[in-house]
């Protein structure tokens, strides 16, 4: 694991540095396999004291001019955040069944709770991030979490997808333009038209998916006609076809359906990422593959599930290797110099957050 406080590399100098990742499959699984025995024994209580032992493991892995970055969230203030949310869910659900006419309660108080807790969540995991013993920040409040996630996922809905490229904008811009180190600010703002070239790309594999499954309705017509009209009237060797044209329709939209979403996700980080700036100076960059990444994801969750979990340790590492390897950061003039300054600035922020920094919900 890459220590947190190795010294820099003389002669770091500005220009661009890409980050890497050091962990390895063989010492993440001696980790994971620990979280997932105790989470198991400990009935789930233990998954709190799991996420952080992963994320230190994941951070402190995740490397930028020698120097990694550290995850100080306690154990304990993910299970109670966590509580604090279930105990909550229980009550409204108690009292929707106990006084009919609250039964519409628990919506309407997650709705208006929802970007509280995001926005909440979003400030506890940046605290909780430091690099060079500087922490991060997050200043975002609950409107624009209400926007970016709620009202920007609303809008997909109902659209069909067509607005996917708008909700994408607004989350990146919220997560962007809110997040803070030292005292400095970054800023984010992808392009609507780099946006939905991406998204065309994984709209037209969704369309060939469901051009597929119109071909097999299509040649199946005749039976499920009859089907329908009459249930039962379909000999066993009749349903056959149908049966084998159901299975094909499955795979075929789950497996364009995902990739689509990953060829989609790919291109809003390398699209966000490289729309991102740090103390209008220092611009940040992505450029993974989309058939890379989609390929990765795809053969990740295929071996995991072959190996009956037992590979999955290896899946983690294995993304988070390429994805941090094609990402990085245009620095603008002397690199150490700017730490220099973002150390002496944000050694009085890092001490107030080590005292308290809240509780995660899980969101």
């Amino acid at each position: 694991m890459a220590l947190a406080g190795s010294p820099q590399a003389a002669g770091q100098a500005g220009g661009f540095h890409r980050i890497s990742f050091t962990g390895k499959a063989s010492e993440y699984f001696g980790i994971w396999i620990v979280n997932v025995l105790l989470t198991i024994v400990t009935l789930g209580i233990y998954s709190a004291w799991a996420k952080v032992r992963r994320n230190r493991y994941f951070y402190g892995n995740t490397v930028l001019l020698g120097r990694s970055f550290e995850y100080h969230a306690r154990g304990v203030q993910i299970l109670v955040g966590r509580l604090i949310v279930l105990g909550a869910f229980v009550v409204l659900n108690v009292l929707a069944a106990v006084v009919p006419f609250l039964v519409l309660l628990p919506t309407i108080v997650v709705l208006v709770a929802l970007p509280w807790l995001v926005a909440r969540g979003l400030r506890f995991a940046a605290r909780v991030t430091s690099y060079r013993n500087v922490r991060f920040d997050f200043v975002g409040g609950a409107g624009g979490a209400f926007k970016a996630f709620i009202l920007g996922g609303l809008l997909s809905v109902i659209t069909l997808g067509i607005l996917t490229p708008l909700a994408s904008r607004w989350v990146s811009r919220y997560l962007g333009t809110n997040l803070r180190y030292g005292g400095k600010a970054f800023d984010t703002d992808p392009p609507l038209g780099p946006l939905y070239r991406s998204w065309l790309l994984s709209f037209l594999i969704a369309l060939i998916g469901l051009g597929i499954i119109a071909i097999l309705v299509a040649a199946n017509f005749a039976l499920i006609a009859a089907m329908v009209e009459t249930p039962g009237s379909l000999a066993p060797e009749q349903q056959i076809p149908l049966i084998v044209s159901a299975v094909i329709g499955y795979i075929v939209i789950f497996a364009t359906m995902g990739i689509a979403g990953l060829f989609y996700r790919a291109g809003v980080r390398n699209i966000a990422w490289s729309s991102t700036t740090f103390d209008g100076r220092h611009r940040l960059m992505s450029d993974v593959s989309r058939t890379r990444y989609t390929w990765i994801a795809i053969s990740n969750v295929i071996v995991t599930i072959f190996t009956l979990g037992l590979m999955r340790p290896w899946a983690a590492v294995r993304l988070a290797r390429y994805t941090w390897g094609h990402t990085g950061v245009t620095f603008s003039g002397d690199v150490g110099e700017l730490f220099s300054r973002i150390e002496e600035q944000g050694s009085a922020v890092g001490a107030e957050f080590m005292d308290f920094e809240g509780f995660d919900f899980g969101f």
